[in-house]
């Protein structure tokens, strides 16, 4: 009767459930490839239309935006070649955040708005018009608004609402900002300010997420991906004029868009590893509190 009971128990659903090769199989354990096909199929629409967009002049004529950039315009349909083309990395970079291994709610957008940077920027560089200088502007602004909007719903322990709500005014504030143009010294342009100025708030409220103690994260992804782009950031600045050899296909703002590919990469690895410090349990959304779980047992 015993022996009938363990068989009993070890064919039992409960068992079955816990056993290796159940879990294995189950679809919960299958990778989700949702956020990969999506980002592709954002980046061979966006990508395509771009090269639509160049070979029938869809965005307009050249009015010398990306101008100060050194690389000379040439006279093809992609007038600034290096600049264009070093934009794949952005796509590149996407892709390897929606191929991320994990079930975080922000890989897909993430992964989407990375993606987008490199058509939206390669637009600029590819045609100088006004057009492509927004999308190049709009692009920025949207990654931008993601790092501060979701610095700051983590922070307050919202949700989806609160970082809705802050992405939205934060791209709406970057837009009313780019009104203004007159030249500013360093960033040039008060629109490159405004998404300068949204980086820095995102990273002293993800500092100060950090010295609050409630979740642990890889924080050496973070400190890469700040350290990447205040490098990028430099080599944007000294290639413009000094450095500068316009004719060569090895440019200085090529390797700003490489690099700030690699900081986007960096950062969403450190968003990817953050977990609750009590049950590491990854933070799925904003919502992370402490729980004495002491209190909670019956005395």
């Amino acid at each position: 009767m015993r022996r009938d009971s363990a068989d009993t128990r070890r064919d039992s659903p409960a068992m079955r459930r816990d056993s290796p090769g159940t879990r294995r199989d189950s679809p919960a354990m299958r990778p989700d490839r949702m956020p990969l096909v999506v980002a592709g199929l954002t980046a061979a629409v966006s990508c395509g239309l771009l090269a639509a967009a160049v070979a029938r002049g869809w965005l307009g004529p050249d009015v010398g935006r990306g101008a100060t950039f050194c690389e000379a315009a040439r006279h093809q349909a992609v007038r600034q070649p290096a600049n264009t083309f070093s934009n794949a990395g952005f796509v590149a970079a996407g892709l390897l955040i929606a191929a991320h291994r994990g079930t975080r709610p922000i890989k897909t957008p993430m992964a989407c708005l990375v993606v987008l940077l490199g058509p939206a920027s390669a637009a600029m560089h590819a045609t100088q018009s006004a057009a492509g200088g927004w999308l190049d502007m709009l692009s920025m602004y949207l990654i931008a608004g993601f790092a501060a909007a979701y610095a700051v719903m983590r922070h307050r322990h919202g949700g989806a609402g609160l970082f809705a709500g802050t992405f939205v005014t934060a791209v709406a504030l970057c837009e009313l900002a780019g009104l203004w143009t007159r030249p500013i010294p360093v960033v040039m342009y008060a629109g490159n300010a405004a998404f300068g100025l949204l980086l820095v708030a995102a990273v002293v409220i993800e500092v100060l997420i950090m010295r609050r103690g409630e979740t642990t994260a890889p924080r050496g992804y973070a400190y890469a991906s700040v350290a990447t782009m205040l490098t990028a950031f430099a080599i944007w600045n000294v290639t413009k004029t000094w450095l500068c050899n316009p004719n060569s296909y090895i440019q200085g703002h090529a390797v700003w868009h490489l690099l700030d590919a690699v900081a986007a990469y960096l950062l969403y690895l450190y968003y990817a590893g953050e977990t609750n410090r009590t049950d590491r349990e990854p933070v799925v959304g904003a919502t992370v509190r402490t729980v004495d779980v002491s209190r909670s047992r019956p005395g």
